[in-house]
C-alpha cells in the first residue's frame, strides 16, 4: 500500500470549510447581543468578513438548525433565546413549563376515534380493532409554539375522556380526577427526525428542521398500560436533560448527563430508554 492510501498522517489538518470560519465570526457576534436582537443583513455581513453572500447564508442557515439564530418570514434573523431544559421526569407540560417562568399553552387540534392495529393493540395492552382516543395537541409557551403531541388512550377504559378534557387543566389531571388512574412510570425513547411541511406550519419553522420525537409509554401504580404518545419538539428550543445513576448503585460519585450540554440535573433514569418519563404533559 502506497503512502497516499489510508487515512491522513497525523500532520494533515482536514480542510475547514470557508462557512465555518464566518460561522464562528458570527457565533461571537450574537452571542454578545441580547436575545430578540437583529442579525445585520447578509450584504453588510458580507462586507464585514470580506466574503460572498452565499457563504454568509450557509453559516446563518447552519445557526438557525441549531437554534442560535431564529429566521422569521419577511422579518429577518434575530438572536434565539435560550433553549428551553426539559427534564425527562414523569411531569406535565404544564408543570415543565411554568418552572422556566413560561406560561403554558395547550391548543387541542383533534380528538377522534381510531380502531387499534395490532402495534398499538399491544402498547395499551387492549385487542385489536378496540376503540382509542386519539388526541392531537398543539403546545405553546409564552404564545411560541414548542411541540406537536398525538396521545393514544383505551376508550373502553376512560369513558366520556373527550368531554372531560375541557374541564380539567391537563389529561394527566382528567385522569387522576375523573378516574382515579395515577401515573407511575414510562418508557420513553428520544429520536431526531425533520419537520415534515405539516408539522413545519404548525410550529412555525421551516420545513426540514430537526425536531426531537419523544415516544412514551406509560403506566399506571398497576402497572397497566395507560397512554401511548408521541411528541415532536422543536429542536432549536430544546435540549433534554437528565441524570443517570450506576446500575449497581456502588460509589457516591453519582455525575449529572444532560443530552446537549446543560448544567441542570434531572430524575433518575437507566439506560437509553428512560423510565419514569414525560414531556407530551397534561
Amino acid at each position: 500500500m502506497s503512502d497516499n492510501d489510508g487515512p491522513p498522517r497525523g500532520d494533515q489538518l482536514p480542510r475547514i470549510p470557508k462557512y465555518y470560519a464566518v460561522k464562528r465570526q458570527l457565533l461571537d457576534l450574537t452571542e454578545a447581543m441580547e436575545p430578540g436582537s437583529p442579525v445585520p443583513p447578509e450584504r453588510e455581513l458580507a462586507q464585514r468578513y470580506s466574503t460572498s453572500r452565499t457563504t454568509v447564508r450557509q453559516a446563518l442557515a447552519e445557526l438557525v438548525v441549531e437554534g442560535r439564530l431564529l429566521r422569521m418570514q419577511g422579518k429577518g434573523t434575530f438572536v434565539a433565546k435560550p433553549k428551553v431544559a426539559q427534564l425527562l421526569e414523569l411531569a406535565s407540560y404544564t408543570q415543565g413549563m411554568r418552572a422556566h417562568g413560561l406560561h403554558p399553552q395547550t391548543r387541542i387540534l383533534d380528538t377522534s376515534y381510531v380502531p387499534a392495529d395490532d402495534q398499538l393493540a399491544g402498547l395499551l395492552g387492549i385487542r385489536p380493532g378496540s376503540r382509542v382516543l386519539r388526541i392531537h395537541r398543539l403546545r405553546l409557551a409564552d404564545g411560541e409554539p414548542m411541540s406537536t403531541d398525538v396521545s393514544h388512550l383505551a376508550a373502553r377504559r376512560f369513558p366520556g375522556l373527550r368531554r372531560n378534557l375541557d374541564r380539567h387543566a391537563s389529561l394527566y389531571e382528567a385522569l387522576a380526577t375523573a378516574y382515579g388512574v395515577q401515573l407511575a412510570e414510562a418508557v420513553e425513547t428520544i429520536e431526531t427526525v425533520l419537520a415534515d411541511p405539516k408539522e413545519a406550519r404548525l410550529l412555525g419553522v421551516d420545513v426540514g428542521l430537526p425536531l426531537l420525537l419523544l415516544s412514551r409509554q406509560a403506566f399506571d401504580v398497576s402497572g397497566t398500560p395507560v397512554e401511548w404518545a408521541q411528541s415532536r419538539y422543536r429542536g432549536d428550543r430544546y435540549k433534554l436533560v437528565t441524570r443517570l445513576h450506576r446500575s449497581d448503585h456502588h460509589g457516591s460519585d453519582h455525575h449529572g448527563s444532560d443530552h446537549h450540554g446543560s448544567d441542570h440535573h434531572g430524575s433518575d433514569h437507566h439506560g437509553s430508554d428512560h423510565h419514569g418519563s414525560d414531556h407530551h404533559g397534561p
